[in-house]
């Protein structure tokens, strides 16, 4: 039988105690602050990044794991016993990880690397590598593997919140030209990461503040509700957010209220994600239970 090992890049945010517990590697994102090249492992607390970030004279910009540190990993999965692998990315929409990942991978012959695309970001790449782990552990083949992992990103998607269009704009991450940004400018825009449109961001709506975010969602998200159960497909919604605990905490109180049948949990923005959404954001991930995807 074939033995899987999972990796991820580091923007999954699963949180540690769960990568250790299921053996899952970790590439660690760059981050830089002007010539400083930091990782996204510096910022044990999440917060702490978002301070620098105020506080720094140089805006922090992003980068992708080099084609040695990836290949380092596959030597470590290799030395450990396994001849094949999973690493899932963040959305190649926004991200040249994908690629960067794709490439070590074809250079590398004594390991059999499979790079999955998430097309999504923070935990909803995150669930998408704890359905592969939990898969790999039980014995599935690849390809099977791969086909539950289509299906989860497929049942997939995202409302998020950001404070202030300034830094997708500034970073060049949210598409639809520049007509659509200067409309976003002084507003709160609810924007998408669309699995099925190569995850690229799009802007769905706009509100004045935040409370009138969550009113969209709350309208929003039950017609979807409503589609999953017609499918019979369990939910499970992860309320993730940017030095933002406050806000996200009182969505995920809202959110089992309103649907006591679906799984809620926290997340987070880190780092890499955070220099483009900037602080406050906070992300409506949903999707298939992955639990329900592993019988």
């Amino acid at each position: 039988m074939s033995k899987i090992a999972i990796i991820v890049d580091s923007s999954s945010y699963i949180p540690h105690e769960i990568q250790l517990a299921k053996h899952i590697y970790v590439a660690d994102n760059p981050v830089l602050f002007g010539r400083k090249v930091y990782h996204e492992s510096h910022w044990p607390v999440n917060a702490a990044f978002y301070k620098q970030m105020a506080t720094s004279s140089a805006q922090p910009t992003t980068s992708q794991p080099s084609i040695g540190d990836l290949m380092a990993i596959f030597d470590q999965v290799k030395k450990d016993g396994y001849d094949q692998a999973v690493l899932v990315t963040l959305s190649s929409g926004f991200s040249g990880t994908y690629q960067a990942a794709f490439a070590a991978a074809a250079q590398y012959p004594d390991l059999d690397v499979h790079v999955w695309d998430s097309r999504i970001a923070t935990m909803g790449a995150g669930n998408q590598a704890l359905l592969a782990s939990d898969l790999a552990e039980k014995g599935w083949q690849m390809a099977d593997i791969l086909e539950k992992l289509r299906l989860l990103r497929d049942r997939t998607s995202v409302f998020f919140v950001v404070d202030s269009i300034k830094h997708l704009q500034q970073t060049g991450r949210l598409s639809g030209g520049q007509a659509l940004i200067a409309g976003l400018l002084s507003i709160k825009p609810i924007l998408n990461i669309d699995p099925s449109k190569e995850g690229k961001i799009v802007a769905v709506a706009k509100e004045r503040k935040m409370t009138g975010a969550w009113k969209y969602i709350e309208e929003n998200f039950g017609k979807i509700v409503e589609g999953y159960a017609h499918s019979n497909w369990p939910m499970r919604v992860t309320i993730v957010d940017a030095d933002n605990p406050a806000l996200a905490d009182s969505w995920v109180k809202k959110g089992k209220a309103l649907w006591p049948d679906i799984v809620f949990e926290r997340g987070i923005i880190g780092p890499l994600i955070g220099v483009h959404t900037g602080e406050k954001a906070v992300g409506f991930i949903w999707a298939q239970d992955y639990k329900s995807l592993e019988d």
